[in-house]
């Protein structure tokens, strides 16, 4: 489906209205598309069957019957077939050459100046607060350890067992929300980005390719595929760039964050929090 997809991605800002909401739908459920006959398609996304009929035909394809068989063929490619001689051969190798393109493509698409930006915005920020729910929640979860090692205030939200209104109510144009919002996001994160981008609050947001119908009320938008031979979405190119990211705050404010990761690590040692000892025996 990659090459699909890219081609989408290429037309996506020259859409009509229309054809961008089927394309939002294909690029965020491009595993369901193959269910679906063209009568089918257009009703689920509100769209006209001529719609459906000339998005296919823009993407290069006779019909929309040819670009579903399309998509059938690499879907049946993509699905790892479970015997030994498989798993042991030619999956591991499929496997790894997905994850190192989807690293290309992360750190292909990546605008120097945008980066610059938003590693500028982390370090001036007041407060940091990191945000990311169902699948993007361990993205969000390891950005904000990362960050917490080297600045000051850096929170998740909401915390467990809470709503998320009254923390953003607080925020301000000198905060910054790091938004995680990876595919099959929960229905009320459009909600989410757009009180933000009411109330003047700055928004990193961290996505694959499906956000980017709502990626513009964002201050900036940094994409990470997340294309896999299988079910499950790869996450090593959204962990790459949380790493990135992490560095890059602590190597453009290095004497501040060198302080603070020497302050960390002596309340490690103030409170034994923490096993230093490599040969892993009990002590």
């Amino acid at each position: 489906m990659e090459q699909i997809e890219q081609r989408l991605q290429n037309e996506y800002s020259e859409l009509p209205p229309q054809e961008r909401r089927l394309a939002d739908f294909i690029l965020g459920h491009p595993e369901d598309l193959p269910l679906y006959n063209s009568t089918e398609l257009a009703r689920h996304c509100g769209v006209s069957k001529a719609t459906v009929s000339r998005l296919f035909k823009r993407l290069g394809f006779g019909s929309f019957r040819e670009g579903r068989q399309r998509f059938r063929d690499l879907r049946q490619q993509g699905v790892p077939v479970v015997n030994e001689d498989a798993f042991g051969g030619g999956i591991l190798e499929q496997h790894l050459e997905r994850e190192i393109g989807n690293l290309k493509r992360l750190y292909g698409g990546l605008d120097n100046d945008l980066l610059t930006n938003a590693v500028e915005a982390l370090i001036q920020a007041r407060e940091v607060v990191v945000i990311g729910f169902r699948n993007s929640f361990p993205v969000a979860l390891h950005l904000r350890q990362q960050l917490a090692q080297v600045r000051e205030r850096v929170r998740m939200a909401p915390q467990p067992g809470q709503s998320l209104g009254e923390e953003l109510a607080e925020l301000h144009a000198d905060d910054l929300v790091v938004l995680c919002g990876f595919r099959r996001r929960p229905h009320k994160f459009p909600a989410v980005l757009r009180s933000l981008h009411r109330q003047g609050v700055p928004v990193l947001l961290l996505a694959d390719g499906s956000a980017r119908g709502i990626a513009s009320q964002a201050s900036w938008w940094l994409e990470c595929p997340l294309d896999s031979l299988s079910a499950f979405d790869c996450y090593s190119s959204a962990m790459s760039l949380t790493n990135l990211l992490a560095n890059l705050v602590l190597h453009q404010n290095l004497s501040a964050g060198s302080e603070r990761i020497a302050a960390i690590n002596e309340q490690y040692e103030l409170i034994d929090e923490l096993s230093l000892d490599l040969s892993g025996s009990a002590r």
